[in-house]
């Protein structure tokens, strides 16, 4: 197919891979707070705005690695960090600009789950 694609118009679902599932229930739900939807053996489900995570034991070896870095936005950076930090999330640095665009900032700020799987808060803060 040239020039329409094939029709994407949204990430549905995103797949973490985690070696402690109630672990992970804890982390996603408590340090985060994402609603837990569902779970099922060796996984459960969180939704993240209009994006649902998919947290599982790898099913085989050649999946068991760590997961791409996922970008959670939120309106006040400094403040979800401080949250995160507060209940516990291994913090990597502290919220800093990431660069300066025509009509905002975008600042982010790395965290590790409680599986070891690098994450980020991104914000964009619009100018005043």
């Amino acid at each position: 197919m040239s020039g329409m694609g094939i029709g994407i118009t949204d990430v549905g679902q995103i797949a973490v891979n985690v070696h402690d599932v109630q672990r992970a229930i804890g982390f996603y739900r408590d340090v985060l707070g994402l609603p837990l939807l569902f779970e099922i053996p060796n996984a459960a489900f969180f939704q993240a705005g209009s994006v649902r995570l998919y947290l599982a034991k790898p099913e085989k070896p050649e999946h068991d690695h760590p997961s791409s870095i996922l970008y959670y936005k939120v309106p006040d950076i400094r403040a979800a960090f401080e949250s995160i930090r507060t209940a516990g999330a291994q913090v990597e640095g502290e919220p800093h600009l990431l660069a300066r665009m025509p009509d905002h900032e975008l600042w982010m700020a790395f965290f590790r789950d409680s599986e070891g799987n690098m994450a980020a808060l991104m914000s964009e803060v619009r100018d005043s």
